[in-house]
């Protein structure tokens, strides 16, 4: 079994300016800037056999390219954040794109994660900080709502496999879909 995602890779400016934000945050604990991506689809246990069929849907899936914008900056947790978030403008193409992926990988015998598509880039995954230093991650927060970048140009879409280390996740790129 593979734990694989399916997702948006992003230009270098594009993480250049997500850095700048990371920076900029009280965050505990920072996302690897190299490997900020959009999320399309997790799948925590896939099967060999369902990637396989996966990556062959995948691959015909016929998709025009499409342009995205970052905004705004978010946190997930509520009161215990544990999750710092880079936003996207609502964008009715991506949500297409991803509905078809998710489509293909269930009828290909994949399980994703079942949960409502919230597109965004995570900043940071962290345990939930104390009072002081949430309400320093809230104010910051607040403070970079107006945040934009982009837009940029969607070109692809990517799988990855994620292997969880000591350190964090690390993601290794298997396959590059193209629009056409």
């Amino acid at each position: 079994m593979r734990r694989i995602f399916l997702g948006l890779d992003l230009p270098d400016d594009l993480r250049s300016a997500l850095a700048v934000q990371q920076f900029l945050l009280p965050l505990p604990k920072k996302a690897p800037v190299d490997q900020l991506h959009l999320t399309l689809l997790f799948v925590a246990e896939a099967p060999e056999a369902a990637l396989e069929a996966a990556h062959e849907a995948w691959s015909a899936l016929r998709i025009a390219p499409f342009s995205l914008q970052l905004q705004g900056l978010g946190l997930y947790g509520g009161d215990r954040p544990r999750v710092a978030w880079a936003g996207l403008a609502p964008s009715e193409p991506l949500m297409r794109v991803q509905a078809k992926a998710e489509q293909a990988a269930r009828c290909a015998g994949l399980d994703p994660e079942h949960r409502r598509f919230s597109p965004h880039v995570t900043l940071g995954q962290f345990r939930p900080p104390g009072f002081a230093e949430t309400a320093a991650l809230e104010r910051a927060i607040a403070g970079g709502a107006g945040f934009t970048a982009g837009p940029w140009p969607v070109g692809d879409m990517c799988l990855w496999e994620s292997h969880l280390t000591p350190r964090g996740a690390r993601h290794d790129l298997l396959a590059r879909y193209p629009f056409s």
